[in-house]
């Protein structure tokens, strides 16, 4: 009888030793991280990507200049295909890489003069409030549409960058501040100037599209570099190509795919260059239509430009972008003084990503002619003369990291942010590229750590069961 119950309590053991073994075979490295286009979520292969910065001014104008890899350049965004006798828009979003390539390839530059203070701490990451679009968990786009602010005034379809102290409610993307409120705010220097450069909207015109970061991301006032080139009512293109001036009248889609139209081709449409679209046209499968018509911008929406044209060549893009020191627009651009000190944040677009797939930076400090992370030459000519000299900045994919989220219990930082510290006070670029990549996974993360807790406290339970059997069986035991 007692050798049975000894010969059970090690049956017993062996039962937990291989219950807790296959448990942990099982549940290990079973793709915890993987892509879920379902919830929004597509992880690039590469984490990190180096963006280098030039910058200099003269009496009346500033340039900063860009350059980061891309396997090849992203000079097309969304189209309109003729298939079937009826027109396809290609390029309409999706997680990750677009799935036809459809999405320009951009850089964009975040700049404040001290007006908004936590984003020399922080930078872009005090912009992504709740609700924001293409997370996981976003706003409905019929409620931001229904918000008073937001959507009736603004016409805003899903809920963009934003910052803090427009809401009311940190947790509540809907909680906006009275209008009375946001225009004080606007006043008193409370936004961020966005300068973004657009692979297709913006670089065949020689012009970079020019934003404003308060209560929701916004163009300046004014007229855009890009319209839309589609008619819902006829659910047909607007304009086409010239062909008395390009020699077609549409691209073929074959040669955008198989890469045969470069940057020397003309492969938008911009206004004055085109021509009615003609539906009796003898139209043909494959024929493609940009889905934007290009055109001059106006008023505080022209302030940037591009000196020359953004260029693609070996595998990287060079951008350079001007734009006067003090434009005459104080409420949506950040004037710029001689000597001045302010903070920078960066981020770009590449390989057909949109939305929040992209690399962003840290917030990096520029100086005027005085010390800074970047620091602003002055030069007396018209345009200045660029040297090797560059300032790298390694940009990290950010995941679904937002403002509430740094702010609240789940972060064990919240309490720094509320001290002040800096983010670089605590973390790198090579933590942050990983701490974005737990946030999109988090709850399967905190499913696999009790799996393996419990695979590990069977095995131990199973190890103690047994020695205390063999123990037993020792004579004299």
């Amino acid at each position: 009888m007692k050798h049975s119950f000894q010969r059970a309590g090690l049956i017993a053991a062996l039962s937990l030793f291989g219950g807790g073994l296959l448990l942990s075979w099982f549940t290990h490295g079973t793709g915890t991280v993987k892509d879920d286009p379902k919830r929004g979520i597509s992880i690039p292969q590469q984490l990190t990507v180096p963006l280098q910065v030039q910058a200099a001014y003269n009496d009346k104008d500033i340039f900063f200049r860009y350059r980061w890899p891309a396997a090849k350049p992203g000079i097309f965004h969304d189209v309109v295909v003729y298939e079937g006798g009826k027109w396809v828009r290609k390029g309409k979003g999706n997680p990750g890489p677009e799935k036809d390539g459809m999405h320009e390839d951009r850089v964009a530059m975040m700049l404040d003069d001290g007006s908004v203070p936590e984003f020399a701490r922080y930078g872009g990451y005090l912009a992504i409030g709740s609700g924001i679009a293409s997370f996981t968990q976003h706003a409905n786009g019929k409620e931001v549409a229904a918000q008073p602010h937001l959507g009736k005034k603004l016409k805003q379809e899903e809920v963009t960058k934003s910052l803090p102290e427009t809401r009311t409610d940190l947790n509540d993307w809907s909680s906006v501040q009275p209008e009375s409120t946001l225009q004080a705010q606007r006043q008193a220097g409370y936004f961020l100037d966005l300068w973004h450069w657009r692979g297709h909207r913006s670089n065949p015109i020689g012009m970079s599209d020019d934003q404003v970061i308060a209560e929701a991301r916004l163009g300046d006032e004014g007229k855009s570099s890009a319209t839309g080139n589609w008619d819902g009512k006829t659910n047909q293109p607007q304009w086409m190509f010239n062909p008395a001036k390009t020699g077609y009248k549409a691209l073929r889609w074959d040669d955008i795919q198989s890469n045969k139209i470069d940057q020397e081709s003309v492969y938008f449409l911009r206004e004055g260059d085109v021509v009615p679209f003609d539906p009796q046209a003898d139209w043909k499968d494959g024929d493609t239509l940009p889905r934007r018509l290009l055109r001059t911008p106006e008023g505080s929406m022209s302030d940037i430009a591009v000196q020359g044209k953004g260029r693609w060549a070996d595998g990287y893009w060079d951008v350079t972008l001007t734009r006067k020191l003090d434009t005459g627009h104080p409420l949506d651009d950040k004037i710029l003084k001689d000597r001045g000190a302010y903070a920078l944040a960066f981020a770009i677009h590449r390989m057909a990503t949109g939305a929040r797939w992209h690399y962003v930076s840290l917030p990096v400090s520029l100086g005027l002619e005085r010390p800074g992370d970047i620091v602003a030459t002055k030069f007396a000519t018209e345009q200045p003369t660029w040297g090797d000299k560059w300032t790298q900045v390694e940009l990290f994919y950010p995941g679904q990291v937002s403002w509430p989220h740094l702010n609240s219990r789940q972060h064990a930082g919240a309490p720094n942010i509320k001290k002040g510290q800096p983010v670089t006070t605590h973390h790198s670029v090579e933590q942050l590229k990983h701490y974005g990549i737990e946030a999109e996974f988090a709850e399967e993360i905190r499913r696999q750590w009790w799996l393996t807790l419990w695979a590990g406290v069977l095995m131990i339970l199973a190890f103690g069961v047994a020695f205390h059997q063999l123990v037993k069986r020792q004579p004299g035991a």
